[in-house]
C-alpha cells in the first residue's frame, strides 16, 4: 500500500514562511496529479494549489501570489512554498496525488498562523 508522507508543518507568525513536503513511502507509481488541500476549523477542505495531469497548475484566489508549488518528477515529490503567511491560511494540509482514477491522500500537516 503506497502511502503519501508530509512534512514542513509548524507555527509561524504573520508574514512568515513554510515549506511542505510530499512524497510517497514507495517510489512505485508516477503520478498523475499531485496537489495541496487545506481544511481550517469548520470549514470544508478545499484545494490549495495543484498540477494537473496536463502539468498545468491551479491556485486558491485566495493564496495567489504568496503560495507555489512545484515537484521533482523523478521522486513524485511535491512541495508548498508559504509566503506571507495569514491568520486565515490556518489550517491542516493534505497532500493528494492521484493515479489514473485513484486518489491517495497524506495524514494531513498543521499549519498555524498567529497575529
Amino acid at each position: 500500500q503506497v502511502q503519501l508522507v508530509e512534512s514542513g508543518g509548524g507555527l509561524v507568525q504573520a508574514g512568515g514562511s513554510l515549506r511542505l513536503s510530499c512524497a510517497p513511502s514507495k517510489n512505485i507509481f508516477t503520478f498523475t496529479a499531485m496537489g495541496w488541500y487545506r481544511q481550517a476549523p469548520g470549514k470544508q477542505r478545499d484545494v490549495v494549489a495543484a498540477f494537473t495531469s496536463g502539468g498545468s497548475t491551479n491556485y486558491a484566489d485566495s493564496v495567489k501570489g504568496r503560495f507555489t508549488i512545484s515537484r521533482d518528477s523523478a521522486k513524485n515529490t511535491v512541495y508548498l512554498q508559504m509566503n506571507s503567511l495569514k491568520p486565515e491560511d490556518t489550517a491542516v494540509y493534505y497532500c493528494k496525488a492521484t493515479y489514473w482514477d485513484a486518489d491517495y491522500w497524506g495524514q494531513g500537516t498543521q499549519v498555524t498562523v498567529s497575529s
